[in-house]
């Protein structure tokens, strides 16, 4: 069972998200992005975004960012600075100065119990608990974290960070 082991504010400066834009309509057999993902290793799409320099402010983390506009985007890519030229073949958005509330996820990454409608609410919860209000249409994001989430611990579990758009 997932367990939320911190839960803690950031503020960002404003960045470019450098990815592929993808709607329900990509979805795998299992409803998820997952064969999306491995699209993205099997070809290599990281590199070209890490050669442009990564954003620290996450990590240099991989990132699935979603949002709900006109229905479900969930956009895979890296935060690079504002600016950064695009790469052909790359979609971008840029997203203004912000602060996400963030849960760091413990479980285990291939029973999926890291992902979906109940860890999102769970995480909303746990802000709320904060006394922090979630953004209006927020952005919300699953930040791949290395070595957090590439390497599973003694029990075979990860940990995912899971951030939310907040208000104001």
């Amino acid at each position: 069972m997932v367990e939320v082991v911190k839960v803690v504010k950031e503020h960002v400066p404003a960045l470019r998200f450098i990815g592929k834009r993808y709607t329900d309509a990509d979805r795998d057999a299992q409803g998820g992005f997952a064969a999306r993902w491995e699209e993205w290793f099997r070809e290599g799409r990281f590199a070209a975004l890490e050669a442009l320099g990564m954003a620290p402010e996450h990590g240099n983390a991989y990132i699935g960012l979603m949002r709900f506009a006109d229905g479900f985007e969930y956009w895979i890519g890296v935060f690079v600075p504002s600016g950064t030229p695009v790469p052909d073949g790359y979609d971008w958005i840029d997203l203004p100065e912000t602060t996400f509330g963030t849960c760091w996820l413990y479980g285990r990454e291939d029973s999926g119990e890291l992902y979906g409608e109940a860890v999102h609410m769970l995480c909303v919860s746990r802000l709320e608990e904060q006394g922090w209000e979630v953004a209006p249409s927020p952005w919300f994001m699953e930040r791949y974290n290395h070595p957090r989430f590439t390497t599973p611990d003694q029990h075979g579990k990860v940990i995912l960070d899971y951030c939310i758009q907040l208000a104001g």
